[in-house]
């Protein structure tokens, strides 16, 4: 009589298995380890001086308005004029939206094109926004990073500048173009319509209704350095955030303006290889370790970072959902 022989178990199973056993040791290893540093920042952490916090929270919350305000001229420069409120609670939804959802911000895009449609933009303008506040955003931390690195004495990456400068330059003359001469894309779409088995010209009045919206969108030179003023603000005040974090928990210790600055933009660029929502421990961990490598006690430097994340991602992810939630009623 033949018996039955239990299943193997998939090799990936296996070295799945042994993987996150490995990770289960190496965190019990980093616990005993950075336990008295631990133990220490907790410490810290129940008495943070309530006056640098308040202006930590302000902080923040200025820099949100300060993304909202840039968003706001690159609409008005193109004739949609909405309230600043609303601005506001977009920015603090789509942000929501983007840090705390996988594939976030794909959510946030739409968010973004959806309300910006309400408020009057066309498809075009709702789309060039939205491209361009990217840039810009991404662009000003380049900047900061930049400026951080010269202020201590070090050697920027002018490649990467150079690559944002480009890149808004083509995005910008490219759509100049197209909005000018909106026929050139017939040469494009006939082969693919033939291809489909479709007429040479279908969808060539919509591609030309788009330009037409395009033209609208001409970004003059005051909304331009106002939007690229308020992009870089926003970094800015989000640094300031975590600055007065680690007063609230150093009881005055020192630290170089560049060299936290430094660490914020590394934190930040971090979390750009992370698909870790709102790049929990990614960012925390970078943040630590360009404090204590600027010469900030472990145990400080662990206060402070916790202490900014649950200003700068607890509370304001937080009011973000409410205003998500508000959006939506409306």
């Amino acid at each position: 009589m033949a018996t039955a022989t239990a299943p193997k178990r998939p090799a990936s199973v296996k070295r799945r298995r042994i993987a996150v056993g490995a990770l289960v040791v190496l965190f019990g290893v980093e616990l005993v380890v950075a336990w008295p540093s631990l133990t220490a920042a907790l410490s810290r952490l129940e008495s943070p001086h309530p006056g640098w916090v308040a202006l930590a929270l302000l902080a923040e919350l200025a820099a949100m308005a300060s993304y909202a305000r840039m968003q706001r001229r690159l609409l008005r420069s193109a004739g949609v004029d909405a309230p600043l409120h609303r601005h506001v609670a977009l920015a603090y939804a789509a942000h929501s939206l983007s840090v705390t959802l996988p594939g976030g911000p794909a959510f946030s895009t739409r968010l973004n094109y959806q309300q910006m449609r309400r408020f009057g933009a066309t498809p075009a303008v709702a789309s060039w926004c939205i491209a361009l506040s990217g840039i810009l955003s991404a662009g000003a931390l380049a900047s900061v990073t930049a400026v951080s690195v010269l202020a201590a004495d070090r050697t920027p990456d002018w490649g990467t500048l150079a690559a944002f400068a480009l890149a808004a330059a083509l995005l910008t003359l490219g759509a100049r173009r197209f909005a000018r001469n909106p026929e050139t894309v017939a040469h494009l779409l006939a082969p693919i319509n033939r291809l489909l088995r479709r007429p040479a010209d279908r969808g060539l009045d919509r591609i030309t209704g788009f330009a037409a919206h395009l033209r609208a969108a001409r970004l003059t030179p005051g909304h331009g350095v106002a939007a690229a003023a308020f992009a870089v603000l926003n970094w800015l005040l989000d640094a300031a955030a975590l600055w007065l974090c680690f007063h609230a928990v150093s009881g005055g210790a020192p630290i170089s303006v560049a060299h936290l600055l430094l660490t914020f933009c590394a934190g930040y660029a971090a979390a750009t290889v992370t698909i870790v929502p709102g790049g929990l421990g990614v960012i925390d961990s970078a943040l630590i370790l360009g404090l204590v490598t600027a010469g900030v006690a472990t145990s400080t430097a662990i206060a402070a970072v916790v202490l900014y994340r649950l200003i700068s991602f607890g509370f304001i992810i937080g009011a973000g959902w409410i205003a998500w939630f508000l959006i939506r009623d409306r």
